[in-house]
């Protein structure tokens, strides 16, 4: 037996159809032909991450600046390299490292 695959959109379609329009849960694991268990599944995934809609902003922001520090570490890390292997060329008096 084939499984199909839902994407995403789908599956909030699924949901929101229950929860707006207060759709009995087996008229839409009927007309979607999903499981019972499927459906609660996917109702504990949407609900258990729903807080995250309103973090979006915040954690792009932060994420942002993180990887902006990030980056400007690498640059230090990478000048700092780059000079101690001159200095380290320096002392051997132009030999090869």
């Amino acid at each position: 037996m084939k499984y199909k695959k839902y994407d995403s959109k789908t599956k909030l379609a699924v949901i929101l159809e229950h929860l707006e329009q207060q759709v009995p849960v087996a008229t839409l694991c009927n007309k979607y032909q999903i499981s019972h268990t499927l459906f609660y599944y996917w109702l504990r995934e949407f609900l258990g991450r729903a807080h995250r809609v309103f973090e979006t902003e915040k954690n792009s922001i932060k994420e942002r600046r993180l990887r902006d520090e990030n980056t400007k570490l690498k640059h230090i890390i990478a000048d700092l390299t780059i000079e101690l292997k001159k200095t380290e060329y320096e002392l051997n008096g132009g030999r090869g490292l």
